[in-house]
């Protein structure tokens, strides 16, 4: 899972928060939210399933260190969000947009890891072989390479480049996505990340990947033969 740090409210007021948050990680329960939209939303939204969100399917209240499998959390999460956007609905005559989105994912108890979209009104999708990835936030620049290069079998190392190179992309042209960005990488069924870092723009890799990514496109267009009209 990887997510950018910047928000805003126009160009003269952008700020740094963090989008990606880990909970557990301690071997039996990891669960990562990333999230995109409303701020406040986010941030209510959050506070909710820390101080706990009622289930009325069981009457009980549900926190992150409760549920019993990441399903149940990304229905928690989305009780939270419909919960929170739903208290802000009297600030829509000030016409502000307050919808928000999550990705939920992660593995309790050694379960297969599993991954959700979750959308304000509270319902959610799953990621799966036909849809090998989510994604949320602002997407129409990075999302034609990760449509070009990843699949379902892709390696994960691999998988991990694309994401890079596609939020590389789309922080050249949308000046709304910027370092640093928060990256999460996780084994299947396993409750503890392999790798938790913040890449910003010192980070040498990420400067030489960004760099090979903008040879390597010059190279290749300029390999194309020049069209017959």
């Amino acid at each position: 899972m990887l997510a950018d740090t910047r928000t805003n409210a126009g160009v003269d007021n952008i700020s740094t928060y963090r989008k990606l948050r880990v909970y557990g990680n301690d071997g039996k329960r990891l669960i990562a939210i990333a999230s995109a939209g409303s701020l406040s939303t986010t941030q209510a939204a959050i506070q909710r399933l820390s101080h706990g969100i009622h289930n009325p399917e069981t009457g009980e209240v549900e926190t992150l260190d409760t549920v019993p499998d990441i399903f149940s959390a990304a229905l928690a999460a989305g009780r939270a969000l419909r919960a929170s956007r739903d208290a802000m609905a009297g600030l829509q005559a000030e016409d502000v947009n307050f919808e928000s989105t999550f990705l939920v994912g992660g593995s309790i108890d050694g379960e297969k890891t599993r991954l959700f979209l979750v959308y304000s009104a509270g319902n959610a999708i799953e990621c799966g072989s036909d849809t090998p990835y989510l994604q949320i936030g602002e997407n129409k620049y990075g999302k034609p390479i990760i449509d070009r290069a990843l699949r379902w079998d892709t390696d994960l190392k691999e998988a991990v480049k694309i994401a890079l190179i596609s939020f590389d992309s789309t922080m050249r042209s949308n000046l709304a996505v910027g370092l640093p960005l928060d990256l999460m990488i996780a084994r299947m069924g396993q409750g503890q990340a392999d790798t938790l870092i913040r890449i910003d723009d010192s980070d040498p890799y990420f400067h030489d990947l960004s760099q090979r990514w903008s040879d390597a496109l010059a190279h290749a267009r300029e390999e194309i033969p020049a069209p017959p009209y």
